[in-house]
């Protein structure tokens, strides 16, 4: 199993979740993707590296995009030959405690992909300030009406079956930025994929702020669009050509 983090500036969270992860006792390595952050994250994690053998660091050179970082995660755990995936943020929005929930429900219910919802538990967003409140529940619209997705589709919080899930999928999705997350899910709906939810409560954010801003959520919104065209004139880009 592989448990993979995203980090800009971070800082001040990584040392806290890395003990939260280790305290899980899971039969897991932990990679971290660093986009060069201004704030030392990245030096912080190679000293913790040192301290950690399953804790490995990879250092990029500057703020590429959460989706790139993702699928360089998602690539290495191929090529590690991983079967089990995890990827979370670092904010302390995705609590690691329902990590072992996820990976039952994956087990239990022969799930290939489970996602962290925040749409299942009532007040599961209750500590989130307007702004991110009316940018999540709008984005989760859109994903729901115009590409039919009855899940939390922008939710960075899952876990993946790789041995159960072909790469070659995930060289279907284009875009590097945060518009990844709904993009993947609906490759991996529509090439039929079993995909679990389960209901999680997102505390308020720990140190720093938040990435996402109106720019990015314009970009998400752009790159919606773009899908909606595709999907109507040539849907079948998203299938997986078979042999």
């Amino acid at each position: 199993m592989l448990i993979f983090i995203p980090t800009y500036n971070e800082r001040d969270n990584v040392e806290r979740l890395i003990a939260q992860l280790f305290s899980l006792q899971l039969d897991a390595d932990i990679l971290f993707v660093d986009d060069a952050s201004p704030d030392g994250t990245g030096n912080v994690l190679d000293r913790l590296a040192v301290r950690h053998p399953r804790l490995k660091v990879i250092h990029r050179s500057g703020k590429l995009g959460i989706g790139s970082a993702h699928q360089l995660g998602i690539r290495h755990a191929y090529e590690q030959r991983h079967e089990v995936l995890i990827t979370m943020d670092c904010d302390g929005t995705h609590p690691p405690e329902y990590i072992p929930q996820m990976i039952g429900q994956a087990r239990a219910r022969h799930n290939d992909i489970v996602i962290g919802s925040r749409y299942l538990n009532r007040d599961s967003l209750a500590e989130w300030t307007p702004f991110r409140k009316v940018l999540t529940y709008g984005g989760h619209l859109l994903t729901t009406t115009l590409l039919g997705l009855p899940y939390d589709a922008s939710s960075a919080f899952r876990l993946y079956q790789l041995d159960r899930i072909p790469h070659e999928l995930f060289g279907l999705v284009q875009s590097p930025g945060y518009a990844f997350f709904f993009e993947s899910l609906y490759v991996l709906n529509l090439n039929r994929l079993h995909i679990g939810e389960v209901g999680i409560v997102l505390p308020a954010r720990g140190a720093g702020y938040s990435k996402m801003t109106l720019g990015e959520a314009g970009r998400g919104l752009w790159r919606l669009g773009q899908m909606c065209l595709t999907i109507a004139l040539h849907k079948q880009r998203y299938l997986l050509r078979k042999a």
